[in-house]
């Protein structure tokens, strides 16, 4: 599932092309994703109007219109986002098609159909339910030492289950959980409210350090990610831990491990990570 580096490279791929930019149709050949996409919707709020900016919030992307109203796309499992020109080649999967006035499109292509494409109706926004209870930014300034400490306080839940609340912070998935522990040299099953205050700090500055270094690689693509112009990520170049158990860890020299959470594969070095 892409996490928020691979979200944030797909927005900062796609705001140069989409804003100022008018969405003139959108061709939706699929409806029957996770939820399902409403077409009146579209034909309401979104045809015809110029998007103004790109933002990201978690995982999801949003395109803000002139209008007032905004369209939430979440990538799901499998989703792709992408600027193609309207000649192009058309992949199979392709489910939601937004022609715009610059005779491009941007397809969202959906093998799992696990993903998201919806409107939000003008002044809406601000409370629309699937923002509800996420969590901090974790590139945010309010994600920071003080945060955790209050919030460590009160949760005996693993760490690395903690940092993959999305009513913590957001957009931290299982590739980036076991890279920030790694760095900040955290057992992954330690229980949250064990870390002491050197140990938060170094939690929150290896977050931001690893989901800063995963977007300036450009994500990790480890099966289907590509960004907006159908190109790679590169930072499964430089995983640390993930998916390297029984292999050296490049820090001491001792074998990675393999442990199952929640039901989800965690990777660490058991002399780095205490």
């Amino acid at each position: 599932m892409p996490e928020l580096p691979e979200v944030e490279t797909i927005r900062k791929g796609l705001a140069p092309c989409l804003v100022n930019v008018r969405i003139t149709s959108v061709d939706i050949r699929e409806s029957r994703l996770r939820w399902p996409v409403v077409a009146a919707d579209f034909s309401t709020w979104i045809i015809g109007n110029r998007i103004v900016s790109v933002t990201r919030r978690a995982k999801y992307l949003l395109w803000h219109l002139d209008n007032g109203a905004a369209v939430i796309i979440h990538l799901g499992m499998s989703g792709r986002l992408g600027i193609f020109a309207a000649e192009s080649w058309l992949e199979s999967h392709t489910h939601v098609i937004f022609h715009l006035d610059t005779d491009m499109q941007v397809r969202y292509r959906d093998p799992r159909r696990f993903g998201l494409v919806e409107v939000v109706p003008p002044k809406q926004l601000e409370t629309w339910f699937r923002f509800k209870n996420l969590g901090l930014e974790p590139l945010s300034e309010a994600f920071d030492h003080r945060f955790v400490a209050r919030s460590l306080k009160k949760s005996k839940k693993p760490i690395k289950n903690w940092i993959m609340d999305a009513q913590n912070i957001v957009g931290v998935g299982n590739i980036y959980a076991n890279e920030a522990l790694f760095k900040a040299g955290i057992h992954p099953a330690r229980p949250a409210n064990s870390l002491k205050n050197d140990e938060q700090r170094r939690l929150v500055e290896s977050v931001k350090s690893v989901l800063t270094a995963a977007i300036n690689k450009g994500g990790t693509t480890l099966n289907d990610f590509r960004n907006a112009q159908s190109e790679p990520g590169f930072f499964q170049l430089d995983l640390a831990v993930y998916q390297n158990a029984g292999q050296v860890c490049g820090s001491c020299g001792a074998i990675i491990e393999r442990i199952v959470m929640s039901g989800r594969s965690t990777f660490y070095c058991p002399s780095c990570q205490r």
